[in-house]
């Protein structure tokens, strides 16, 4: 048996997108004017960029600071004018998502509304129209804890598994595998910005070899089932924070114990 091996590249000839237009048109047309064409099993990963901007999530660059505020459900972590906050779609990283990067000067760009949903309309259309199974990831550029500079993650996925459970089965040992469920929603997103890039003007990478991760269904579960959040959350707050906190509690404790006892 030999070994697998995938094959990752930029499709050309997609150009600005703006509200308004028909993305999966866009992409096939992108995808049948590509030599290599699509195949079933191929999945696609699409910059959530273009994404917000065919569903009208362009605001003017002046009420950036706002658009921060309306799409955080909660503040991690404040360093100088750098919030770390948790989005409404559970994702942890650095101003909610809101960019100002590939954007026309003076407009900054909200992630999708429901990125999963968005991933599940270009599935169901490229589908369709190209006869095979896709699968779609919508992709995301992230910052991560006690790592420098960013990667991209899955903000969106339809047509495929995002994660791949390994839990029951053995290691190359033999060793059973309690533990390990690798997220290839993610590292299919990261594997499509190597030939994306930031400024190219490449926003979809088709990556081809990963067929069994597409499934025969469209609406499976997304990447929305990957944030930790509420109870599954280890690490809810910044050191700073966290030690405020502690603090806080610490000091209304005390205060309530000692006029406890002079009662």
């Amino acid at each position: 048996m030999s070994a697998p091996r995938i094959q990752v590249w930029a499709l050309d000839g997609i150009a600005e997108v703006v509200a308004g237009d028909d993305l999966a048109a866009i992409i096939g047309d992108a995808l049948a004017a590509d030599a290599d064409g699509v195949i079933d099993g191929d999945i696609l990963v699409v910059t959530s960029k273009i994404v917000s901007k065919a569903e009208g999530r362009q605001l003017a660059a002046s009420d950036r600071e706002d658009a921060i505020t309306a799409e955080t459900a909660r503040v991690v972590a404040v360093r100088g004018t750098t919030r770390i906050v948790e989005n409404r779609l559970g994702v942890v990283g650095a101003a909610a998502g809101v960019d100002a990067s590939n954007t026309p000067e003076g407009t900054i760009l909200l992630l999708p509304v429901d990125p999963d949903a968005s991933a599940r309309a270009l599935c169901a259309a490229l589908r369709e129209r190209f006869g095979v199974r896709l699968g779609i990831v919508v992709s995301d550029t992230l910052g991560r804890a006690w790592r420098i500079g960013q990667t991209d993650i899955a903000i969106g996925a339809a047509g495929m598994r995002v994660v791949d459970d390994l839990r029951g089965g053995t290691d190359a040992q033999g060793r059973p595998l309690v533990v390990t469920v690798p997220v290839v929603a993610d590292e299919i997103a990261s594997a499509g910005d190597l030939v994306k890039g930031k400024a190219t003007g490449r926003p979809v990478a088709v990556i081809r070899g990963l067929s069994r991760y597409v499934t025969d269904e469209v609406d499976t579960p997304g990447a929305r089932t990957l944030p930790r959040t509420g109870e599954h959350d280890m690490f809810r707050l910044g050191t700073d924070e966290a030690i405020a906190m502690g603090r806080q509690v610490g000091y209304a404790d005390g205060f309530a114990a000692g006029r406890a006892s002079r009662d």
